[in-house]
């Protein structure tokens, strides 16, 4: 009996921790004091919260870094993507500790291995990034209101639509992320027309499949080129893992014929409007 009450305290414990609120107190516009750098969070979901960090340069918005914190197998993970390292791959840090104070470890990455967010109050986080020993750095987060900085927020659009843009997941700026694939000629070299014929019948199978789920926004070839590409794709997942996944059901891809890179890519939450006009103004089907 002891033995079953101390499992279940456990078990408690552990499934508490998972279904930890997110850190809700991130969404908005935030500016580094005394910098022209800012964050930008919105809430997706109950599991899922977004963000990018930019700067602006003559009034022209440069992001510089993806973010995101998302419940992973019952863990919450923070990712940071940033543009022009790592091959586009973004770095995961674990939560390991949640209340007011939000911190996310990653004890293999070099740099940092730790992040803490810290809400001071409703207008102020501390933000402390380090290795766990003696590099590290610390800046404080200032809140920004929509009539100080927004100024092209949806709220002074008089076209806004607020039900199409919660149905097509946008943030404040219409934009949401995607998944960017760079197809590319796979090592499988085989000769035989009959396998190749059946795995990219399978293959346009699967983008179609994937169309009607609503996971693949653009498909298209590449012109012959020097590097090898032979189309992209744009997929309405967030993660590399969902797009591997959805990727490893294609025969092409599953022979090796085809080969492919992943990156994150940030573009309009309208893009899958177009889909309902397409199938109006093909003649010929492929």
């Amino acid at each position: 009996m002891k033995y079953t009450f101390i499992l279940s305290i456990l078990f408690f414990v552990e499934l508490t921790f998972a279904q930890t609120n997110l850190p809700d107190f991130l969404q908005g516009t935030w500016k580094i004091e005394n910098q022209e750098i800012y964050e930008h969070w919105d809430k997706l979901n109950e599991n899922t919260i977004k963000g990018f960090s930019y700067n602006l340069k003559d009034g022209q918005m440069i992001i510089s870094e993806y973010l995101d914190i998302s419940v992973i197998k019952k863990e919450i993970i923070y990712t940071a993507t940033v543009l022009n390292q790592n091959q586009g791959k973004g770095i995961n840090f674990k939560l390991t500790k949640a209340d007011s104070t939000f911190t996310f470890e990653n004890p293999n990455h070099d740099f940092p291995k730790k992040i803490v967010y810290q809400k001071l109050n409703d207008t102020e986080i501390f933000v402390h990034v380090s290795d766990g020993e003696q590099k590290e750095f610390s800046y404080k987060l200032q809140k920004q209101f929509q009539k100080f900085i927004l100024k092209d927020t949806t709220i002074l659009n008089p076209n806004y639509n607020h039900e199409l843009a919660q149905k097509l997941g946008g943030d404040d700026y219409g934009m949401k992320s995607y998944i960017l694939v760079i197809l590319k000629t796979g090592t499988n070299q085989s000769t035989d027309k009959i396998f190749i014929n059946n795995s990219f019948r399978g293959h346009m199978e699967n983008i179609n499949l994937l169309v009607t789920e609503g996971k693949m926004i653009v498909a298209g070839p590449i012109s012959k080129n020097d590097k090898t590409y032979r189309g992209i794709f744009i997929l309405n997942v967030t993660t590399f893992e969902e797009a591997e996944r959805l990727l490893q059901n294609d025969p092409a891809i599953k022979e090796a014929l085809l080969d492919f890179e992943l990156y994150n890519w940030y573009g309009s939450a309208a893009l899958s409007e177009y889909l309902i006009f397409s199938d109006k103004i093909w003649k010929l089907n492929p």
